[in-house]
């Protein structure tokens, strides 16, 4: 990492790079991402909206963005190494950037770091989701169930993550929380709370074994995309429910069998029984032309043996193959 004295000239430098009109909807609310394109067009998106236009962006300017990036987080970026991942030095949002050969002229993304929290409320005034799916919601963090959300990239998973986390600090104020993410991404605005954060050298299963020794009333995942997966399960099956965590899915049954393919990676015994005990709640939040919806909850009743059973918001019982 860069020197503490050098920070300063560094973010001056990436702000002029990335230019007014970018620093400006970093610092609005309800932007959700920001995107160069490899044709020098810039597009926003806003929570709840259709993507538009922002204008337009120099290629130096867009070089020296990735490159200060690359110098901020301690990475080479050349032709060689022509991918950027990491935390944006202003605001710590996730920045991606790419250099050619493997895009045609330099590009970049910055999914924004929620600069408050949107309430459910907020969700069902903007038309994300209905005042029943809010309710459901609601009712889910009181009862203390574990919620998977799943979507597709840039679905909005994080951001409604986050707001489930304030609704828990609203109805379970004492609940402390073991927060678990690579990047940091979720914002913790209850008091009893810890944030651990991936490594390279620490992973996400690693972390979970010093999570049962932190005393966890709810344990919080910003992303299972591994193994780990099996052993959050096993967490919220034993006397830690009331858990978020999210998961890449099409589909609320996708995530399910998302679950199970990621335990596969560290076990030949089917999960089906552990998925079904440990997930209550699976929320799916998608991107539609309008922005973005809560397509489906699907509330998890356990495995039969043959299937997943399953209510839904109506009450009655089905079951999921």
């Amino acid at each position: 990492m860069i020197a503490e004295r050098s920070r300063n000239r560094l973010e001056r430098k990436l702000k002029d790079a990335l230019g007014e009109v970018i620093c400006r909807a970093l610092e609005e609310p309800t932007v959700v991402e920001i995107m160069m394109n490899p044709d020098g067009r810039l597009y926003v998106e806003r929570l709840g909206e259709t993507v538009v236009p922002l204008g337009r962006m120099d290629r130096i300017a867009v070089e020296i963005v990735i490159g200060s990036v690359a110098h901020a987080i301690g990475r080479e970026v050349d032709e060689q190494s022509p991918i950027v991942s990491g935390e944006l030095p202003i605001g710590g949002h996730r920045f991606e950037g790419l250099l050619p050969p493997v895009v045609a002229a330099p590009s970049f993304s910055i999914r924004k770091k929620a600069v408050r929290l949107i309430p459910l409320e907020d969700y069902v005034a903007a038309g994300v989701m209905t005042a029943r799916q809010a309710s459901v919601l609601t009712h889910a963090v009181k009862a203390r169930r574990n919620i998977v959300v799943s979507g597709g990239t840039g679905s909005g998973k994080t951001t409604l993550a986050n707001a489930l986390i304030a609704e828990i600090a609203r109805h379970a104020p004492a609940d402390r929380l073991v927060v678990l993410e690579d990047t940091a991404e979720l914002r913790i605005v209850s008091e009893n709370a810890i944030a651990l954060r991936s490594t390279d050298d620490v992973d996400l299963a690693r972390l979970l074994k010093s999570t049962m020794r932190l005393r966890p009333d709810r344990i919080i995942v910003g992303e299972v995309r591994d193994g780990a997966a099996l052993s959050l399960l096993k967490a919220w099956n034993t006397g830690h429910p009331g858990g978020i965590a999210t998961v890449h899915a099409n589909s609320a049954r996708a995530a399910l069998r998302r679950l199970e393919q990621l335990t596969a990676e560290v076990s030949q015994q089917s999960m089906h029984a552990v998925i079904g005990d440990a997930v209550d709640l699976v929320v799916q939040i998608e991107r539609v032309p309008t922005g973005r919806r809560v397509a489906e909850l699907l509330n998890v009743v356990g495995h039969d043996g043959t299937a997943y059973q399953f209510t839904s918001d109506d009450g009655e019982k089905r079951h999921a193959a």
